[in-house]
C-alpha cells in the first residue's frame, strides 16, 4: 500500500453519519450499538495525550453485523480524539483497496488502516479483535457474521473497545517514536 494510493481512497471516504446515509435502511443497527460504544474517562484521558494527526480509513459495509457492531466503537474512540480523523468506504467501492487487504483470502470487514500524516501507511486491523474472536470461538459461532443488530454481551464489548483503543494507542506510539515524524515536528 503506497500513500498515493491510500490518500485517494481517504479524500473519497465519507465522516460517519455520512456513511450511515448511503444506506438508511441498514444503518438503525449501528444506531442501537451506540449507546453500548462509550469511551470510559481514562479511554478519554489516555486519548487527550495523543499529538499526532493519524488518518484512519475503515473499509466496511453499512450491512455487515461486525461492522455495525464495531464501527459505532472505532467512532466513539475517533469523536472523542480531536488527532484521530475517521473516514469510512465501502468494501465495494474501492476494488484495488479491497484485494489489498484480503484476510485469509477473504474481503473481510470491518479492515481499519492507520496512517501517518502524510499518508504513508501504519498500521491494518480487521475485521474483529482478539476479544471478539475469543468470544466467538467460546460460543462456537459458525456464522462468519452476526446479525445485524445483535447485542454484543456487555463484558465482550469493553472487552473489543479497549482492543481497539489498544490498537489506536499502539499507532500514536509508532507516530510519536518515528525518526522521520520527529525530525519533521521537532520533537
Amino acid at each position: 500500500m503506497n500513500a498515493a494510493l491510500l490518500q485517494s481512497a481517504f479524500k473519497v471516504a465519507l465522516p460517519y453519519d455520512a456513511y450511515l446515509a448511503t444506506d438508511a435502511a441498514k444503518a438503525g443497527s449501528w444506531r442501537s450499538a451506540e449507546a453500548q460504544a462509550t469511551v470510559t474517562g481514562a479511554q478519554r484521558e489516555l486519548l487527550s495525550t495523543f499529538t499526532r494527526h493519524m488518518p484512519v480509513l475503515v473499509i466496511s459495509g453499512v450491512w455487515c453485523g461486525d461492522c455495525a457492531q464495531q464501527g459505532p466503537m472505532l467512532q466513539a474512540i475517533a469523536k472523542a480524539c480531536p488527532k484521530i480523523e475517521l473516514r469510512w468506504i465501502d468494501r465495494d467501492t474501492n476494488p484495488e483497496l479491497r484485494d489489498m487487504v484480503r484476510i485469509c483470502g477473504g474481503h473481510r470487514v470491518p479492515t481499519v488502516i492507520w496512517m501517518a500524516e502524510d499518508f504513508e501507511f501504519v498500521s491494518l486491523l480487521g475485521d474483529r479483535t482478539l476479544p471478539r474472536y475469543r468470544a466467538m470461538a467460546a460460543r462456537q459461532l459458525g456464522p462468519a457474521c452476526p446479525m445485524p443488530g445483535a447485542v454484543l454481551p456487555a463484558d465482550e464489548a469493553a472487552a473489543t473497545m479497549q482492543a481497539w483503543l489498544d490498537e489506536f494507542e499502539r499507532v500514536q506510539l509508532i507516530l510519536r517514536l518515528s525518526g522521520r515524524l520527529r525530525q519533521k515536528h521537532g520533537d
